[in-house]
């Protein structure tokens, strides 16, 4: 009689990958970055799960993060929010070049462009760290062979949120890659709702009372014909502007049946 074979172990879910840099924007936001596993494929505005080691062999932590590095790159890049007793980014928040952090084997999302019919206009709207995937997605070559004019609307509470500005103001016109059409097509324009800025307001109140539209020198509403829209942020303002677009006649797309708008359902609930 022979020995029943030992059963074989299951693959981890996660990849263990380490930490290249940090930054600190603020006392609530952080960007940091790891390094990319070979077999790692994943489309740009798509996110992953990402967490710690766990001590004692428990399971770990891991929480969904869009990725801001664009389906190129070769690191992994991530935006994030600081949360004094949250699970996860009370503990992420204080990584260092070094650290292992935990990254997911499996993206997934629907704020990729295959999500979307084609257009002329693409409105990348996003509040807080919801700005993450319009990093990966405006330094995508494809995004820029598909649109003629790409908008990076990014709102947030205070002057000093605005994470990534000088990249998005200008140092994204001297990427390699994608440099000249950015410089040709991107326009930037950020919106701050608790402080004096040149642009204050909700993303929502703009675009009803037409700001929204008269800062970027376009016609007032949106054309399903023309524009598409993506979404990602807070709960709050997703569904508010999502709302809004509806009424111009735009739908809502996925990757089985793209249309006029996405919105991160996995975020959102």
């Amino acid at each position: 009689m022979t020995a029943a074979a030992a059963p074989t172990a299951r693959p981890s879910p996660y990849f263990e990958e380490r930490v290249l840099w940090v930054r600190h924007w603020t006392d609530s936001l952080f960007s940091f970055a790891v390094t990319r596993p070979d077999e790692l494929r994943f489309r740009s505005g798509e996110f992953l799960m990402i967490g710690l080691p766990a001590e004692g062999g428990a399971k770990p932590i891991v929480r969904a993060y869009s990725v801001a590095s664009p389906m190129w790159d070769e690191q992994l890049e991530f935006f994030s929010i600081k949360v004094p007793d949250g699970p996860l980014t009370s503990r992420l928040q204080h990584i260092k070049e070094g650290d292992t952090v935990l990254v997911g084997r499996k993206p997934t999302g629907t704020l990729v462009l295959d999500a979307l019919t084609g257009g002329e206009n693409l409105f990348l709207i996003g509040s807080g760290t919801g700005l993450a995937p319009w990093l990966s997605i405006v330094r995508d070559p494809e995004t820029y062979q598909r649109f003629k004019r790409v908008f990076v609307v990014h709102s947030v509470r205070q002057v000093a949120d605005l994470a990534y500005r000088e990249f998005l103001e200008g140092g994204v016109h001297e990427d390699p890659l994608i440099g000249e059409e950015a410089k040709a097509a991107l326009t930037y324009a950020p919106t701050v709702t608790r402080e004096a800025f040149h642009t204050t307001g909700r993303v929502t109140d703009r675009i009803r009372s037409g700001a929204f539209f008269d800062d970027l020198r376009l016609e007032r509403g949106f054309d399903p014909a023309r524009d598409r829209v993506m979404l990602c942020g807070s709960m709050a303002m997703i569904k508010d502007v999502a709302a809004l677009v509806e009424t111009y006649g735009l739908t809502e797309g996925s990757n089985a049946e793209p249309a006029e708008y996405v919105l991160e359902r996995a975020f959102v609930g």
